[in-house]
């Protein structure tokens, strides 16, 4: 699927988020210590090496909804933009705070000069989030912040191979 609003592109695929090397930057499903993991954290913290970690750690904790930039390290991405996504069920409001990740990643990547973002899908793996409830507040919160983009970015929703 692919969709254009206001000169940005947005596409899903199916593949690994820590290969995505067309793309400016890649946004971390992290945890609120920022620290390697399971699943999306620890594909990206694996493939950026040790120093993604330490360049993390003054930056955390980060709370639901909240993002952080990165660099890449040694990601073929220049930067790693870092969300910590609700718990479904226990961070309330959950939807909202969901929505403030994709809105929060965009404005960085757009303060950042980044043309193109690659998104997981944020909290639906350990966090609990149903996946078609959070395409659907995902796709509705780019589709809404694109329209006030001035960074025309390309932004590619990235679901697990």
């Amino acid at each position: 699927m692919q969709r254009t609003i206001n000169g940005t592109t947005v596409e899903l695929v199916k593949g690994d988020i820590a290969g995505q090397s067309d793309m400016d930057s890649v946004v971390n499903a992290a945890n609120a210590w920022l620290r390697t993991g399971g699943g999306v954290a620890g594909a990206i913290h694996r493939a950026a090496g040790p120093g993604l970690e330490e360049e993390c750690r003054p930056l955390a904790p980060i709370q639901p909804g909240e993002a952080v930039i990165t660099g890449g390290h040694n990601l073929p991405n220049s930067h790693v933009i870092h969300c910590l996504g609700p718990v479904y069920g226990q961070d309330r409001p959950e939807e909202q705070l969901l929505a403030d990740c994709y809105r929060n990643a965009l404005h960085l990547a757009e303060e950042n000069r980044l043309a193109s973002v690659a998104f997981p899908a944020l909290s639906t793996g350990a966090f609990g989030y149903p996946m078609e409830d959070a395409a659907e507040v995902a796709l509705h919160t780019v589709l809404e912040v694109a329209r006030g983009l001035t960074v025309h970015e390309d932004v590619l929703a990235v679901v697990g191979s």
